[in-house]
Parts: structure tokens; C-alpha cells; sequence
């Protein structure tokens, strides 16, 4: 299988930790109907209270819908801790918590969703309705959490709001604040904590697309040059 980008520890009190850390599907959930199943079985594998440590700039939407609606049918109580970042998609996931506590130090941020479409104007239009689609999903998520209206939290999408611990408490996205108690021992934090970058985000994803054919087959350098010559 290849690399995960959650990774699941059995605890000595009965609990079990799930850590997100990374882009959500950097490698292997785009076309890759084995690894939701593999998510869902190792989630389903035992039983008790879980923890889950996001340490996430986003990424895939479809895999954090998937990732939330597991843990929100999951039995046991789910407990999600933000130690660095949880933005774009994985704040999503981060509302399937039954408390959502974040480090002091730690962000959370909302955008409208973004995609890649080429094509005519038609294709155009059919990438914008989707778009519309894809954030009124998202949306849900949100306005369950938080008690707060579509619209209010549309437009916080819209400007693309980031939170730290006290601003997501203020507006619901949050339960509480992580105590040094509550925090992720020293040897488990993210070497990349705090480290986010839209660009890389969008790379990331842009990667993942086949690279287009060229229309018309490109002549050589030196052939090109020689209709140039008077």
C-alpha cells in the first residue's frame, strides 16, 4: 500500500490516537478505492475512545468527507486536538469532533473550495455549479458544528477566515483550549508543524492531473529555425 497520511497507535488506557499529518490524500486516495476501505477497517479494528491529532493544510475534500462521516458514525467518543494547522479540508474534519480542543499556538482556516477545469465555456459553467455543490457540502459540516447560519458561515468562506484557538472558540468551530496536560508528547509532534503554504497546497493537487496532449506535434528546434532563414 502506499504511504498514509494518518497513522493509528493503540494506548495503554483502552484509547487509540489517530494522527493526520500532511496533505489529506497526498498520495494515495485519489482513485484508490482501497484506502477509504482500509481507513473504515482500521477505524472499525477496535473499540473505545479516540483521539485525533490534525496537523493538516487540506487538501483532497472528497477524503475529508469520507474521513469526517467515519468518524462521525464511529461508537466511541472522538476528541480532535489541532496542534499546528487544520485548514481547508481538514477542518472538515475536524468538525466530526465530539470536543474539538486546539493548541494556543495553532490555526484554523475556512475557504470556499478551488479546482482545476479546462475546456470550453460549457465546461466552465458545469466546474462553477459543481463548485457551488461542493460548498454548500461543506457547509453542512460547518453549520453542524457551530449553530452558526449558512450565510454567516458562507461568508467567512468567502474571505477565507483564519482562527486561532480563541477566535474558533468565539464562533463554534471550537470546544476548548489544549493545556499542557492535553499536549502531544515531545517525541510525536510533526517535524513540518506550523509550516503552510497555499502554493504548495495547490501543487500538490495540480500534480495529480494528467499532463494534456498536445494538440498539434511540435516541430524541432533547429527545423523551426530554418523557416525563419530569408
Amino acid at each position: 500500500m502506499k504511504r498514509q497520511f494518518w497513522n493509528w497507535v493503540r494506548n495503554e488506557d483502552g484509547t487509540r490516537t489517530l494522527t493526520l499529518d500532511g496533505v489529506i490524500a497526498e498520495e494515495s486516495w485519489f482513485d484508490d478505492d482501497v484506502t477509504p476501505k482500509a481507513f473504515k477497517e482500521q477505524l472499525n479494528a477496535g473499540t473505545g475512545d479516540v483521539v485525533v491529532w490534525i496537523n493538516s493544510p487540506g487538501g483532497d475534500c472528497v477524503a475529508a468527507s469520507q474521513i469526517y462521516t467515519m468518524l462521525m458514525e464511529y461508537k466511541g467518543s472522538v476528541t480532535v486536538k489541532v496542534d499546528g494547522i487544520a485548514a481547508s479540508a481538514a477542518s472538515v474534519i475536524a468538525m466530526a469532533g465530539t470536543d474539538v480542543l486546539m493548541a494556543p499556538t495553532s490555526l484554523l482556516m475556512i475557504h470556499n473550495p478551488l479546482t482545476v477545469a479546462i475546456g470550453d465555456s460549457e465546461e466552465m459553467q458545469k466546474a462553477i455549479a459543481m463548485l457551488d455543490e461542493v460548498k454548500e457540502s461543506i457547509v453542512n459540516a460547518y453549520a453542524l458544528k457551530t449553530g452558526l447560519s449558512r450565510a454567516k458561515i458562507s461568508h467567512l468562506m468567502d474571505a477565507e477566515t483564519w482562527m486561532n484557538a480563541q477566535k474558533a472558540i468565539e464562533l463554534g468551530f471550537a470546544d476548548g483550549v489544549l493545556t499542557r496536560e492535553a499536549a502531544l508528547p515531545e517525541d510525536d509532534i510533526p517535524v513540518n508543524s506550523y509550516q503552510f503554504s497555499r502554493r504548495a497546497v495547490t501543487n500538490s493537487l495540480l500534480s495529480k492531473l494528467p499532463k494534456p496532449e498536445p494538440k498539434y506535434p511540435l516541430e524541432p528546434l533547429e527545423q523551426r529555425l530554418n523557416l525563419l532563414k530569408v
